[in-house]
């Protein structure tokens, strides 16, 4: 059964249609790379999955419970409890400034699940080793570099052990000697088969680690298959013409 599954989205800010009747559907363990010129919708579609802004119709559907069915939501306590599955990762990292590194990741499980601190700590060191930034846990954000930041945002994520990670073009905000840190350890996640939703421009980053390949233009897809059939053989002349600019 899919892990997402996404039916005859639409949003609307004003007079401007965002999403146009987006469906769509993620399996389990799948790394799904969507991509598009800027102002196609893309970023609206994943704060919806993750109820981060509401629609207007349709439906979402997250392990098989739906956060909302034809337009109407879930209860508070549902939507917060299907959407505690699911961590996501911003373009511009979302750290607090005035936390430590450590602090940064151990603030939501503190909050959200009252574990013991104990066992916080454990995990936030596990992960922080993770994404190889355990010598900076008691360092400020602010003396991180824009990569570093975005590893910590990823463990911070991590913390709260979702079956789905959603990100929001990770790597836009750094410059290109940076990216390839952040997408390493996006690419181990995706080894460890965690399933990944990735609004990105890294072309590379979808050849190469995403099972499948999805493009969005004017608030719909209008095509998607394997990174090889895409990116080398799209068929749709939008598609082509999107690609012939980026690549």
């Amino acid at each position: 059964m899919a892990i997402i599954e996404v039916m005859n989205l639409k949003k609307s800010f004003g007079a401007l249609e965002v999403l146009k009747d987006v469906s769509f559907s993620v399996e389990p363990s799948e790394v799904v790379a969507v991509i598009g010129p800027s102002g196609s919708g893309k970023s609206t579609m994943l704060r919806s999955i993750a109820h981060l802004e509401e629609v207007d119709g349709g439906s979402i559907r997250i392990s098989g419970e739906y956060l909302v069915q034809n337009g109407q939501y879930a209860s508070s306590s549902k939507v917060k409890q299907i959407t505690a599955h699911m961590g996501m990762v911003f373009q511009h990292f979302n750290l607090f400034p005035h936390l430590t590194v450590r602090s940064n990741l151990e603030l939501a499980p503190k909050l959200v699940r009252g574990l013991p601190a104990e066992e916080i700590r454990s995990k936030a060191s596990v992960l922080l080793e993770k994404v190889g930034l355990l010598d900076k846990a008691d360092v400020y954000p602010s003396h991180l570099s824009g990569g570093q930041k975005q590893r910590v945002a990823i463990a911070r994520a991590l913390m709260m052990s979702p079956e789905i990670l959603l990100f929001d073009e990770p790597t836009s905000a750094l410059d290109p000697e940076l990216t390839g840190e952040v997408l390493q350890v996006m690419k181990q996640l995706a080894e460890e088969r965690m399933t990944m939703v990735v609004v990105t421009h890294e072309m590379g980053f979808a050849r190469e680690v995403a099972d499948r390949v999805m493009f969005m233009a004017d608030g719909e897809f209008i095509e998607s298959g394997t990174p090889e059939q895409l990116l080398s053989r799209p068929q749709h002349e939008r598609t082509k013409a999107f690609l012939n600019r980026v690549l």
